[in-house]
């Protein structure tokens, strides 16, 4: 009993400390990472329950929503790859696939160029291994944290 009090009461001081990290972050901060994790989590269920162009379909839908992109509203690069990389942290098998097309939509929806790169590669054993990425301007921004030259990418995904 004392152990699981224990961790019970680990458990809410870790939780306290995340929403009081989350409180520090600003107005706009806190609206594109709610944004983003909304996001990242019904990218993730899509995945699960609907067939790839299905889902694809829908972020189109979602993705054409109008954002107000007065001066202060502009999101930049980064604060939406920061958001999507932090949301995934939170939303359980958010994989690269998964951020990918979150990011997408994203990005897209603040006016950024973008594209989705879905690479195939052999693995160790000679098994197949998949990887999505995302490049805005020739950059990657998300998913870049695997060797990239060894992925054969079908053509991208662009909106």
């Amino acid at each position: 009993m004392r152990s699981f009090v224990g961790s019970l009461a680990g458990s809410m001081m870790s939780a306290m400390k995340k929403v009081c990290k989350f409180l520090r972050f600003s107005p706009m901060e806190r609206r594109l990472l709610i944004r983003a994790v909304l996001l990242v989590g019904a990218v993730r269920l899509g995945l699960w329950v609907l067939a790839f162009e299905r889902l694809r379909n829908l972020l189109v839908r979602v993705r054409q929503r109008s954002v107000e992109r007065n001066g202060s509203d502009q999101v930049s690069v980064d604060e939406i790859v920061w958001a999507v990389t932090l949301a995934s942290r939170y939303v359980p098998r958010a994989t690269c696939l998964t951020q990918a097309l979150a990011g997408q939509v994203l990005l897209a929806r603040w006016g950024h160029r973008v594209e989705l790169f879905i690479g195939v590669a052999r693995g160790p054993a000679g098994s197949l291994e998949a990887h999505a990425w995302l490049e805005s301007c020739g950059r990657v921004v998300i998913g870049d944290l695997v060797n990239l030259s060894r992925y054969i990418a079908f053509p991208s995904l662009k909106w």
